[in-house]
């Protein structure tokens, strides 16, 4: 009977040991997965932005698109070309910059960047004539092909 007893004892501890190990570690799976794409910077990877952009103001944006970032972009080494695509309901605008490897458009200083988005919103004010910038950043981030 004490060994029945010992014996069940020794199977419930392992049996909660096993679920509180479970729970403790289950979401640091998904993150040790995610760990390697991350970190390499070798693989290609889309940048992706996502914009209000007023029906209204949508021609001006576009325009200064294709005249400001596409050029600047072009001499940036990495860059393999974007897609734009625009939500007339929501009004939103959805650029996808693909470059050839994370580490080849992170190489690209922030500075820089803020430079060309400086001329863009100067542009984009004088044009329409506004004295605040008319497009809100909703979202950056980057996304990885699944293969």
């Amino acid at each position: 009977m004490k060994f029945k007893f010992i014996f069940d004892k020794f199977i419930k501890n392992i049996f909660y040991s096993s679920i509180l190990f479970f729970l403790i570690f289950q979401n640091n799976v998904s993150i040790l997965k995610a760990a390697p794409m991350i970190n390499n910077n070798q693989i290609s990877v889309t940048e992706e932005l996502r914009l209000n952009i007023p029906a209204k103001y949508k021609k001006v944006w576009l325009e200064a698109e294709k005249q400001i970032w596409e050029p600047w972009l072009a001499k940036q080494e990495g860059f393999l070309g974007r897609q734009i695509f625009y939500n007339e309901e929501q009004q939103q605008a959805l650029i996808l910059v693909n470059w050839e490897t994370r580490q080849l458009w992170k190489s690209i200083s922030s500075e820089q960047v803020k430079e060309i988005q400086d001329i863009f919103e100067r542009d984009i004010n004088t044009t329409l004539n506004l004295s605040k910038y008319p497009f809100e950043l909703i979202y950056e981030g980057e996304i990885y092909s699944q293969k």
